[in-house]
């Protein structure tokens, strides 16, 4: 059991980050690596796994499989979420969906209350990842994460844009994915600011 203050107003700020596909060498992996290296000193990045969640049931709620109590707890222990998703079908992954249900539960211990996110996704496609974020958002609503709505971030990837390692071959794009990820740190201390968030028993009991 760990009893830790989290989640002050000052920086540095440490953000959970979800890649939304489950493939080792996925674009949006690729993505999360390039904003690990852009984000401005105060952003911590740390990444919250998806991939060993069993498929949420509420059948589980009144007793949480370890690994979805320390999914919970690695939420609790963060400042803020960012979301790093592609498009599947016109929504965010199965995965990606399946991860938001388990933090989300049992009733009345939502991991995303209050908690600042953002949503950002690469795709090769025109539009990117335009029309699964706007669900990803309708579903942050609904779970009241307050969400950096602009400036969007809907990246079309063309081959060699994102090397395996993060490093980023268009400079305006660079430019772009800084000055995204800064806007993020001053939203992630605004809201903390005003919505100030409680001592937390990380001990991740659903």
């Amino acid at each position: 059991m760990v009893d830790a203050e989290v989640h002050e107003h000052e920086p540095p700020y440490v953000v959970g980050f979800f890649v939304g596909s489950l493939a080792r060498d996925s674009l949006n992996r690729r993505l999360s690596r390039a904003l690990v290296r852009l984000a401005p000193e105060e952003l911590q990045l740390q990444e919250i796994p998806i991939g060993d969640l069993p498929l949420y049931s509420y059948d589980y709620d009144a007793d949480f499989p370890t690994v979805a109590r320390d999914f919970k707890a690695a939420i609790a222990a963060v400042d803020a979420v960012l979301f790093v998703t592609p498009e599947y079908n016109r929504d965010i992954p199965g995965g990606l969906k399946n991860a938001i249900d388990w933090a989300s539960r049992p009733y009345g211990k939502n991991s995303f209350a209050r908690k600042p996110s953002a949503v950002i996704g690469a795709s090769p496609g025109k539009i990117g990842t335009a029309v699964a974020q706007q669900n990803l958002r309708s579903i942050l609503s609904y779970c009241n994460s307050p969400q950096m709505n602009a400036p969007e971030a809907y990246i079309q990837a063309t081959p060699g844009m994102i090397s395996v390692e993060g490093d980023i071959g268009d400079e305006s794009l660079e430019e772009f994915l800084r000055s995204w990820m800064d806007d993020f740190r001053l939203f992630i201390q605004r809201v903390l600011t005003v919505l100030p968030q409680a001592t937390k028993n990380l001990t991740g009991a659903p």
